[in-house]
């Protein structure tokens, strides 16, 4: 392995491991979704740029974003998608709170994942419900491959001691913890404090592969810095990794040249945040790509194929694409992953 980490992974296809699945429940899925006034535009303004077709509140829209986000998979460069759960809010004694703007059951990911090959599930489950551990034994004989939480929306203080045995069952189950780390401006943020990667410290101590989705970066001006802190950490914590998800917005991806060298390059995944929109203007300006790259890129419809190849462009290396296949606990849905599909430079 060199040191970008690139030679044991060169051969894997690459996989995007932060995707949302949404839903709003009308067929049964389990989903729900509550938009605020404020983030009502924000969401027309994203289906839209995903290319879904119907809108929020339509029966058939849960089926419809599912089965649009499996084509872009397919006719994209990535081997898979990992698609993410969203429990619901509760408080540290495990009572469930009237908060959060959507829910994505564990259920409905696993059955997406069994209906669609392009999906490996990533599972959402609070430590402090009262079944937290039987719903985790649960999700593990489902095939769950990852463990996503965001902490500030979530209201989880990863360094709880109430969450030990919590962190120890998925560390001894080789199950990664996907954790929110920086700003975040599109779902309710209950505490603020919880976005600093390190409330992650005992998840860690406890043997977790913790990936730091966003790299601890800012979502607006006013957030707090993390990125360096992020960077710090990476020394204490072998088992710590971040992701570059939603790095073509503005803000999120300023810090990628530092991205590109140690001790980041060899510890970060990719990752799209699905359907966050992806915009190559910002990388443009900031002279992360060129000119001829930022046109090539753009006439790229396919989302997911034009964050992928944004990155490549930026010169993000094969390891960075791939690196996640290592992490991720193995699953029968990894063996459906075949080889690298042609590497696109315009996908329509």
């Amino acid at each position: 392995m060199d040191a970008q980490g690139n030679a044991k992974h060169s051969t894997l296809p690459p996989i995007d491991a932060h995707v949302h699945i949404v839903g709003n429940g009308r067929r049964g899925s389990g989903c729900w979704m509550k938009i605020g006034t404020w983030h009502r535009p924000l969401a027309a303004f994203m289906l839209r740029h995903i290319g879904v077709g119907v809108g929020t509140s339509a029966p058939e829209f849960d089926d419809a974003y599912a089965h649009h986000l499996a084509k872009l998979v397919r006719e994209s460069s990535l081997g898979a998608a990992v698609i993410l759960a969203q429990d619901e809010v509760y408080d540290a004694q495990g009572r469930k709170l009237d908060f959060g703007s959507f829910y994505v059951p564990n259920d409905h990911v696993c059955k997406l994942a069994r209906e669609h090959p392009e999906f490996l599930p990533a599972v959402s489950i609070h430590p402090a419900r009262g079944d937290a551990l039987d719903e985790l034994e649960r999700c593990l004989e489902a095939g769950a491959v990852m463990l996503k939480l965001l902490p500030n929306c979530h209201n989880v203080d990863c360094n709880h001691p109430r969450y030990k045995k919590f962190w120890e069952r998925m560390a001894a189950a080789r199950l990664p913890l996907l954790a929110h780390t920086g700003g975040e401006h599109t779902v309710p943020v209950f505490d603020k404090k919880l976005s600093d990667p390190r409330t992650l410290r005992l998840p860690l101590e406890c043997g977790v592969t913790v990936i730091a989705a966003h790299c601890a970066t800012k979502s607006g001006l006013g957030d707090p810095e993390y990125f360096h802190v992020l960077g710090e950490m990476f020394a204490l914590h072998p088992n710590l990794y971040g992701d570059t998800s939603a790095f073509n917005v503005p803000i999120r991806g300023r810090h990628i040249r530092a991205c590109l060298s140690e001790p980041f390059a060899s510890r970060l995944v990719h990752g799209s945040d699905y359907p966050v929109p992806v915009f190559g203007h910002w990388a443009w300006m900031q002279r992360f790509v060129d000119w001829a790259q930022f046109r090539r890129c753009e006439r790229i419809s396919n989302v997911l194929e034009r964050d992928y190849q944004l990155k490549v462009a930026m010169g993000f290396p094969a390891g960075h694409f791939t690196r996640i296949h290592s992490l991720l606990r193995p699953s029968p849905g990894q063996e459906r992953i075949g080889t690298k599909k042609p590497d696109p430079a315009v996908r329509g």
